[in-house]
């Protein structure tokens, strides 16, 4: 596996046409850990993606590696955790310096949130064009 890679072992939920729906258990370093039953770090999450391949060659239920660049896991980061972030922390400046309440501050920029993420969901068709997954076969 390439260093620019990030790779996920899944299953294949169903295929319609060329798209291949793949479900897969993200998991922290720390999951797959024998003390994780007494540890509370441990972090692991059902995820399904979905993958544009016309060659035919896999079947539903088959086991697959999911393939995607590590520059497009940064730039998900990005759209969803340092964007926002900046977003609230700018507001709350900007509604702080205006209004003597902090409470009115705090909701307001907790409040600028809804359009951003409203934003995310009507672009997530150009989103997914930016995305790109590949599928392999396992070995």
């Amino acid at each position: 596996m390439a260093k620019d890679v990030i790779e996920h072992r899944g299953k294949i939920d169903w295929i319609e046409g060329s798209r291949v729906h793949v479900h897969f258990v993200s998991m922290s370093a720390c999951a797959s850990c024998h003390a994780k039953g007494v540890c509370t770090a441990s972090d692991m999450e059902s995820k399904e993606v979905e993958v544009t391949d016309s060659s035919g060659r896999f079947q539903a239920g088959e086991e697959v590696n999911i393939l995607m660049r590590r520059s497009m896991g940064f730039k998900a980061l990005i759209y969803g955790y340092v964007i926002p972030f900046l977003v609230v922390l700018a507001t709350l400046i900007i509604t702080s310096s205006l209004f003597a309440s902090e409470a009115v501050a705090g909701i307001g920029s907790l409040a600028v949130l809804v359009p951003y993420y409203l934003w995310l969901y009507y672009n997530r068709e150009r989103f997914k064009k930016s995305f790109h997954f590949e599928l392999q076969k396992t070995i």
